[in-house]
């Protein structure tokens, strides 16, 4: 089985390589910046899953249930916790 924990703490990471800082200090990337990244690709199997994962813990927020590429390539994925 997968680690969802682990999984997440992969995420963070992608997310802090590939994001920027806000005015507050949050870090943020779009949703089409990480799934396009290649190593993003390579790291995880499923991407959306992760973020939904990691969403429930309150670990990144989004707007909407489901992102999908192409459709919701805008969205801005926020880092909660640094």
């Amino acid at each position: 089985t997968m680690n969802v924990e682990h999984e997440i703490s992969l995420l963070v990471e992608e997310i802090r390589r590939l994001g920027t800082r806000n005015a507050d200090g949050q870090v943020s990337v779009k949703f089409g910046v990480l799934f396009a990244d290649e190593k993003c690709a390579n790291l995880f199997e499923a991407l959306v899953g992760t973020l939904k994962a990691a969403k429930r813990r309150k670990i990144v927020a989004y707007q909407g249930e489901l992102l999908l590429q192409g459709v919701h390539d805008n969205v801005d994925i926020m880092l909660l916790q640094d």
